[in-house]
């Protein structure tokens, strides 16, 4: 396969120009949601392949590359492969039928394996050995290193091994979902009935990557099943081994719940969860030398199209599993330079969160600013007697959660407390059940949101008692409460006193516990109760203004852009005037570039060491912006499926930096930036290396943090002067109060 060069990703054949287009439902206009995510990875591949990204970095996009792809079988693909075999009554924009979709999904998805494993063996692996890390085979080993792993193997790895031998006693096993396994061929006589091939479960409760002494390097390291492989005679000693090799299988992994049977959404999510190990399977990946004629037989045992779903890889299986070879080495100079999330002011500088922001607004732009402030606020509502009352949904939380012990702390503390904890965050499932039991055990009234809509809004509401009369404090975000992820992941979260959108959050809330929608939202934009319809106005309304010759544009950053509707609407806009921005990280199904459609329509993404998530959405309006925040992309299921909400920007101070500095910095963005070209193919911006915006952002949160330290600032009446001791730039990070709920925390 030919490598790509360092400004363009590969990508699907071209389509044919498109001349004069009459209807904006044209086919043609359209990207394939799916071709369009293979591209997105594609990208995240890149990165792996770029020799200016640190070497322990380039393993880590070659991991998320793996794992991302492994998902996209799990979920769209196994989605594809059910309607193969239904009746559709509608297919996707571009037209395409499920079979043509696997097809090309087949297509590409194989030249981005090979692709992947050319910069494992090209560039990745040889600089791990340069680095002093490296994977051996057994047989590389010295003797008496050879010795100690058969040692080994016979102590701790040979007692826990289930042989199978495959005949009609035997059936073929099932195989658990992303699991590594030896199949084993044997020698038989014709017609002899013993078995002519088994299978080696490679045991997930020990590690793959076994760590074996090597001199001459730093760390040396055995995959588990070429140990498992050189003892077959052992586990196999009435029978003849003609060969073996290692394989792995991708199932059918997502969830159906049919809400309306289910008394218990918890119960019922449970036994569902149990039952997705049972799905088909959807992918079969292989070592390349696996012969043919025991690829064909795994085939017929796992009902797969040996020409489509199986992967042969020059290489080990899973390559997200090698980031083990460098977990816990804190070489600085092979990763990215060390970034700690700033804990910027103004909370920073407070003792009293509540008195900051019934001040005024402020925004959080994560992971350059901490999330560590969000989880000091909660806290600080739990201990405050004059807290009434804290709601709170709960979508991708994480384990060991500090914003989920906050909510229990405020529970058995005697405040109303409730926690909408969405069950079918999919691959959370799990760990949000765990949630919900230990929530309910501390007195925490915890709900499952709407029947048949996923809860995706990111909404913490505090009700406290103040002198003036209740008031409520809001915090919305357009990522998750998840204190792991929010410092891997670019997002927006605001924090507010203003009273209409209290009236508004209170309303979601009822909404979702009590079913109780209000006759009209005050700021808030709710889906499904018209946040679809919302976009396609505000898009409407920029094209009224271009046709009226009036200031008129969008910049749009999002995950995904699928919605017909309105692309459609873009396209619209387009042909009237409006000049389109969109900043867009994952899926785009919208063709830039189009003659008489969209050639005022500019798609950029931005593939860089944080993943970018947040959705900010500008309006020109006339003159007059307007910027809305929000959990949703658009697309289908954020817009119908989903309880979703939209938020604006509305202290004109927060606006400007949303629209001037992370928008402006992000269109700038040479250095780590694409553009999609009509043909959904992506190419890396042309002036390369000037500015990458992530590390921009790095440099204005410690700017920020660093400015107000040196000069005297004034916090309601009080005077402060600056920092000049390390010693009192530590205790001023963190005030009395903040220590003390810390402690507190640590306690718990």
């Amino acid at each position: 396969m030919t490598h790509a060069s360092a400004h363009d990703s590969p990508g699907p054949p071209s389509v044919a120009p498109l001349s004069r287009v009459a209807r904006l439902d044209d086919p043609r206009l359209y990207i394939n949601r799916e071709t369009s995510w293979l591209e997105f990875n594609a990208r995240v591949l890149a990165e792996a392949a770029t020799s200016t990204v640190p070497l322990y970095e380039r393993l880590k996009f070659l991991a998320i590359f793996a794992s991302n792809l492994d998902e996209f079988f799990m979920v769209r693909v196994a989605g594809l492969q059910a309607q193969r075999s239904g009746e559709l009554d509608e297919l996707p924009p571009d037209g395409a039928t499920p079979e043509q979709q696997l097809r090309s999904i087949g297509k590409r998805a194989h030249e981005l394996v090979v692709e992947s494993y050319r910069i494992w063996g090209e560039g990745v692996l040889p600089g791990l050995r340069e680095a002093g890390i490296v994977l051996l085979e057994p047989h590389e080993l010295s003797v008496e290193e050879q010795r100690l792993l058969d040692e080994r193997f016979e102590r701790d790895i040979f007692p826990v091994l289930t042989p199978i031998a495959i005949d009609p006693v035997h059936p073929f096993p099932h195989l658990r979902n992303k699991s590594v396994n030896v199949a084993v061929a044997f020698d038989r006589e014709p017609g002899a009935s013993s078995p002519g091939f088994g299978i080696v479960q490679v045991p997930t409760t020990l590690a793959r990557m076994l760590r074996v002494p090597r001199e001459g390097t730093r760390r040396a390291f055995v995959a588990l099943e070429n140990v498992i492989i050189r003892h077959l005679e052992k586990i196999f000693p009435a029978m003849r081994v003609s060969g073996a090799f290692a394989f792995r299988v991708i199932r059918n992994f997502d969830i159906e719940i049919d809400e309306d049977e289910g008394e218990d959404l918890l119960l019922a999510m449970q036994a569902e969860l149990r039952r997705r190990e049972l799905g088909a399977a959807v992918m079969l990946g292989v070592t390349a030398q696996a012969p043919s004629r025991s690829v064909e037989f795994l085939c017929r045992a796992l009902r797969l199209d040996a020409e489509l779903d199986v992967f042969r890889v020059d290489g080990p299986l899973n390559l997200a599993d090698m980031t083990h070879l460098v977990a816990g080495d804190e070489r600085r100079d092979l990763r990215d330079e060390p970034y700690t999330p700033q804990y910027v002011p103004p909370l920073r500088d407070s003792d009293d969160f509540f008195a900051t922001i019934r001040e005024r607004d402020v925004l959080l732009h994560h992971p350059y600013e901490s999330f560590e402030a969000v989880v000091d606020f909660l806290f600080q509502a739990a201990d405050d007697p004059n807290v009434l009352a804290i709601k709170q949904t709960l979508y991708r939380t994480g384990g060991e959660s500090p914003m989920v012990r906050a909510l229990q702390r405020a529970a058995e503390a005697g405040k109303q407390v409730t926690a909408l904890v969405e069950l079918k965050a999919r691959f959370d499932e799990e760990s949000n059940i765990q949630w919900a039991r230990a929530l309910e055990r501390s007195g925490v009234n915890v709900m499952y949101g709407l029947l048949g809509l996923k809860t995706h809004a990111k909404v913490l509401l505090v009700v406290r008692r103040e002198p003036d009369g209740l008031r409520r404090y809001v915090h919305l975000a357009t990522g998750n409460y998840n204190q792991q992820t929010a410092r891997l992941y670019t997002d927006l979260s605001l924090f507010t006193a203003r009273h209409e959108i209290g009236e508004d959050a209170t309303a979601l809330f009822n909404l979702l516990t009590g079913y109780s929608a209000p006759r009209r939202w005050n700021h808030l934009i709710v889906a499904p109760l018209g946040l679809h319809e919302a976009v396609l106005g505000l898009i409407a309304r920029e094209t009224a203004h271009a046709a009226a010759g009036r200031p008129a544009g969008i910049v749009a950053k999002m995950n995904s852009i699928v919605d017909a509707d309105v692309i459609a609407a873009l396209y619209e806009a387009a042909q009237a005037g409006v000049s389109i921005d969109l900043l867009v990280r994952g899926i785009c199904c919208l063709r830039p570039g189009i003659s008489g459609v969209s050639e005022r329509i500019r798609v950029h993404a931005v593939i860089d060491r944080f993943l970018e998530h947040s959705r900010i959405y500008h309006f020109v309006n006339g003159g007059a912006p307007e910027v809305f925040c929000a959990s949703a992309d658009w697309m289908p299921r954020n817009f119908r499926r989903r309880v979703e909400v939209m938020f604006p920007i509305l202290d004109e101070r927060i606006r400007e930096r949303v629209t001037e500095e992370i928008l402006g910095t992000m269109r700038r963005d040479d250095a780590k930036g694409w553009v999609l070209r009509q043909d959904g193919t992506y190419a890396r911006v042309a002036e390369r290396g000037s500015l990458r915006s992530q590390q921009r952002f790095m440099e204005l949160a410690r700017q920020s943090a660093r400015e107000r330290d040196e000069a005297p600032f004034s916090m309601g009446s009080r005077q402060l002067a600056p920092i000049r001791t390390p010693l009192e730039a530590m205790e001023k990070l963190r005030p009395k109060e903040r220590r003390k709920r810390k402690r507190a925390r640590d306690d718990d």
